[in-house]
């Protein structure tokens, strides 16, 4: 008897030596590179050579590629008047999917066929390079306003904010947005990464692969549920209203938003960094955020009360959406596009290495319908 495992959950469906994670110790590596040590002194360019090539760049390497990138930024004129013809109220992931999906069609032979050729190579450059571009455009976009056209010299994350305010960020506002990249850059088989990896499996190019991974990380199980934290602060309002929030909901047998997370029987590492970040941040800077933050906190500390016993710890979108909407200023709906730029260096690392050893994902069910019938008669 074949048995079901409902999502597959606790299934092998590859080997990867991309990342890994320990949810017992609550350890998330990149090619055997902890993500703390990664996110305190690597760049995001840095990260994406990493997973990409499976070892840290040489210095001049790593200025070869970010020149690359630099040159990469820029979007072709057809994208741009596509996404202008777009009603202003679509919505970002939708945009992202769309864009990414047509921009095939300017890289016919890029593919699996050869996927270590100088083209295809390229063409998983320019995914890279014209995600954050694509982010920023539809943000403008959709506001009535025209693009800002990409800095040739300027990081990934530097520019990226650049193109989306108009101005040049401060520097240590760059240093923990790069920072984020990194920590959403790569999280093993979760449910976009497996998308790209079925679709890749297929032998189709990868645009293909990863608009299908933006399609999935759309979702709200998935990359939106920073956005529901987010909404959650705002309805409890105050660290005084948390405990009777918290038990009412678990009454209910109701989630808790970001709290929990398949893979980890602790505190996500990747909370934990973001945390330490924004309190860094705001000892450095002397800013004051809203009422959200302290909220936040002491949601984790009724949770870690009454939910650590059953491994129920805050994941990396607890405390995102704060980081974002609080210190970045970014605005809710494009929280999820954010996470799909980081996310394609993963995406695009993970699209190589399944057809490097590909066999097309094809599994198996078990049938719960009527047994075989008779046609009735006329």
């Amino acid at each position: 008897m074949i048995e079901y495992i409902p999502g597959l959950a606790g299934i092998p469906a590859t080997e990867s030596a991309i990342s890994s994670i320990d949810g017992e110790k609550g350890i998330l590596a990149y090619r055997g590179y902890s993500i703390k040590d990664l996110a305190k002194n690597a760049s995001f360019e840095e990260v994406a050579m990493l997973l990409r090539d499976g070892e840290l760049p040489s210095a001049n390497k790593l200025k070869e590629f970010r020149c690359v990138l630099h040159k990469r930024y820029e979007v072709k004129r057809n994208i741009r008047q596509m996404m202008w013809a777009l009603p202003a109220t679509g919505h970002p992931m939708d945009v992202l999917q769309t864009a990414i999906a047509a921009m095939a069609t300017f890289y016919p032979g890029a593919g699996a066929k050869d996927p270590d050729s100088a083209f295809t190579q390229s063409a998983l450059t320019k995914i890279i390079a014209n995600m954050s571009t694509l982010v920023a455009m539809w943000a403008r976009i959709s506001a009535g306003y025209d693009p800002i056209p990409p800095s040739k010299n300027m990081s990934y994350a530097k520019n990226f904010l650049y193109m989306s305010f108009g101005e040049e960020p401060d520097d240590d506002i760059v240093q923990l947005f790069d920072a984020c990249l990194i920590l959403h850059a790569e999280h093993t088989i979760n449910a976009s990464t497996f998308s790209a990896m079925v679709t890749a499996s297929t032998l189709t190019n990868p645009f293909a692969s990863i608009s299908a991974a933006v399609g999935t990380l759309a979702g709200s199980l998935h990359g939106g549920a920073n956005e529901d934290v987010l909404n959650m602060l705002d309805e409890i309002g105050d660290t005084k209203n948390v405990r009777g929030y918290i038990e009412n909901r678990l009454k209910n047998k109701q989630v808790i938003m970001g709290m929990g997370h398949r893979e980890y029987r602790v505190k996500d590492p990747r909370a934990t960094i973001l945390q330490e970040m924004i309190e860094a941040y705001i000892k450095k800077s002397g800013i004051t955020l809203s009422k959200r933050f302290e909220t936040a906190l002491e949601v984790e500390r009724v949770c870690e009360e009454l939910l650590s016993a059953k491994g129920v710890y805050p994941n990396v979108d607890f405390y995102s959406g704060i980081l974002y909407s609080e210190i970045f200023k970014i605005p809710k709906e494009h929280f999820t596009p954010i996470f799909a730029m980081a996310r394609s260096a993963g995406w695009a690392a993970h699209w190589h290495e399944q057809v490097g050893h590909n066999r097309i994902f094809r599994p198996t069910q078990i049938y719960i319908g009527h047994d075989f019938r008779d046609y009735p008669a006329k």
